[in-house]
């Protein structure tokens, strides 16, 4: 198995910008998109954790989600960064400003006002790969977002000079 591809900042930055394009006539779902691979980008969580999210398991106050039933079947709190926090902001409020009434208690919804299926993530994710550019015979998937955390969080505790054998129990969790 090919080692996964860890997408640069710029790439990351187009496949992001690439998510309005996604749908010209429907904006929310390109927000949607947006929104959401930022928060795995800057989290490192997985793709089916993210459209697990409810709306009461996102803290847009104090900058924490709650991930439910991961990996083992534990619950853990994930702090995020302010630009993140005010990104779910924004995409909350415009989220609840198309869908007043939503269907059910996701934090992330398909254009329908439903819950953003996995199905749904992997087909606008590979539409805004395709419009970013990045299909280029290497897939992609959103779980590279999920390697690019972690080599990037690596990176940074390497440069720090920080103990990067003590702090990988963090990583991990």
């Amino acid at each position: 198995m090919p080692p996964p591809r860890i997408l640069s900042e710029a790439e990351l930055a187009s496949l992001i910008d690439a998510c309005s394009f996604i749908s010209p006539r429907i904006p929310l779902r390109g927000h949607t998109m947006a929104t959401l691979i930022g928060l795995v980008a800057s989290t490192g969580l997985r793709s089916g954790e993210v459209v697990r999210l409810d709306r009461g398991d996102v803290d847009l106050t104090n900058g924490v989600v709650l991930v439910r039933k991961t990996k083992f079947r534990k619950d853990r709190l994930v702090p995020v960064h302010p630009t993140t926090q005010a990104a779910l902001h924004r995409y909350a409020r415009e989220r609840d400003a198309v869908f007043s009434r939503p269907k059910d208690e996701a934090f992330f919804l398909s254009s329908r006002g439903c819950r953003l299926s996995a199905a749904g993530l992997q087909s606008n994710f590979a539409k805004a790969r395709k419009l970013a550019g990045l299909d280029d015979g290497k897939p992609l998937r959103p779980h590279h977002l999920r390697h690019r955390f972690a080599v990037t969080r690596l990176k940074l505790w390497h440069q720090q000079r920080t103990d990067v054998q003590a702090l990988l129990p963090l990583l991990a969790t």
